[in-house]
């Protein structure tokens, strides 16, 4: 199937029609974290997260240029995700939040990398920064995976603009 119409000029959607179509396929809520060079945690909600290569183990995450801390994240040798589970929507909706210090209140610990990683989620990595580049209005991210603990537990998931949990 393709997206090119008839003449051969390359289709276009409007940004609307863009979110809706990519809304349409469920992922699994993140908290993209890192510390600035001072030492400060930072972090926010990230969905767009996905393995990457086994060998050697790669992930990436995609962050929008309007990112408050992007370049803490473009400054940073190591970062961190949190894999969030369906009880912990409200750090999806914390971290989502701008204007505020994210981490306070938040019960938290600094990674073998001295990456802020919460407790509680359903899987914690560490990553090494392998890859940094520019597509479009974001930045990518490919990290090597140096450390992950995991734990049981359902994830929460975003779907159509909403939280959801996996039924059962």
């Amino acid at each position: 199937m393709s997206s090119e119409p008839a003449g051969g000029l390359p289709a276009t959607v409007t940004s609307e029609e863009f979110r809706r179509a990519c809304g349409r396929f469920p992922t699994g809520v993140t908290v993209a974290s890192v510390t600035d060079p001072s030492g400060t945690p930072h972090g926010l909600t990230v969905s767009s997260f996905t393995s990457v290569s086994l060998e050697p183990p790669l992930i990436l995450i995609c962050l929008g240029h309007r990112v408050t801390m992007i370049e803490n994240f473009r400054a940073a040798r190591h970062f961190g995700i949190n894999i969030l589970s369906e009880t912990q929507r409200h750090l999806a909706e914390r971290f989502a939040r701008k204007g505020e210090d994210r981490f306070q209140g938040v019960s938290w610990h600094p990674g073998a990398f001295g990456i802020p990683l919460l407790d509680g989620v359903l899987a914690a990595i560490e990553c090494q920064v392998h890859q940094r580049f520019v597509s479009g209005d974001h930045d990518i991210l490919v990290g090597q995976m140096m450390r992950a603990d995991v734990a049981e537990g359902s994830p929460l998931v975003h779907f159509a603009s909403r939280y959801r949990c996996l039924a059962q």
